[in-house]
């Protein structure tokens, strides 16, 4: 089966720190596509740390939120955990826009709590997939500006439930537009652009004398380095 009829387990998280290796959960979303049929499950997790003012700014969650209604953080985690390998057993894909974020932040914060490292199935990210099918469109990349270049509407952004639906509807849209793309291998082929990107990007840096070390080139979850 081609992997773009396969179901979708479109995932969204949000969280405390744009850095994926330190940042903890506080809110998440896990939604699967199966034809017409679209389902939903939600989490609100207590981080165990205050949640930073300039993160509350962008999902709204505060500290004092988190505590009062989250779920106990270890918990919310295992399941959130047991809800995406669950769906790559049954062979969804997974979904996420710019995967690479949420994906390591499952892994780190699994190795923090003394798991085994994340072991993916197929993954698949609006994100990496758009940059490279459509690199002369100008503008922001972001999830709200990609869905608008393909006719997506998001609800809310930077809410995780309406994150993730919309890099749902915006895969199925990616492959209308693209159809070639049902043809490639997906995870070979990503990971090989999300690398040549950052090769790109960071010789761009070196050439104005910025550092590079946050630079990484590891697709779907970044190093551990």
């Amino acid at each position: 089966m081609r992997w773009p009829d396969r179901p979708i387990c479109a995932f969204d998280l949000e969280t405390t720190d744009r850095d994926p290796r330190t940042a903890r959960i506080v809110s998440a979303c896990v939604a699967t596509f199966d034809g017409d049929r679209v389902e939903s499950r939600t989490w609100l997790l207590d981080p165990g740390i205050p949640i930073p003012d300039e993160t509350v700014a962008i999902h709204g969650i505060t500290t004092e939120r988190a505590r009062a209604e989250g779920q106990d953080y270890a918990s919310g985690y295992a399941q959130i955990r047991e809800a995406l390998c669950e769906a790559w057993v049954r062979d969804h894909i997974v979904v996420a826009f710019n995967a690479s974020y949420d994906l390591t932040v499952i892994d780190a914060e699994g190795r923090r709590l003394g798991l085994a490292p994340l072991v993916t199935g197929t993954v698949v990210d609006p994100y990496v997939i758009d940059r490279e099918m459509d690199r002369s469109r100008s503008g922001k990349r972001t999830l709200q500006a990609v869905c608008e270049a393909y006719g997506v509407v998001l609800a809310a952004a930077h809410e995780a439930e309406a994150d993730a639906l919309a890099a749902g509807l915006l895969t199925r849209a990616i492959v209308e537009r693209f159809p070639q793309l049902a043809e490639l291998d997906i995870m070979a082929d990503q990971a090989a652009w999300h690398a040549e990107r950052q090769r790109n990007f960071a010789e761009y840096l070196r050439e104005l004398g910025r550092e590079t070390s946050d630079v990484d080139g590891a697709w779907p979850i970044r190093g551990t380095a």
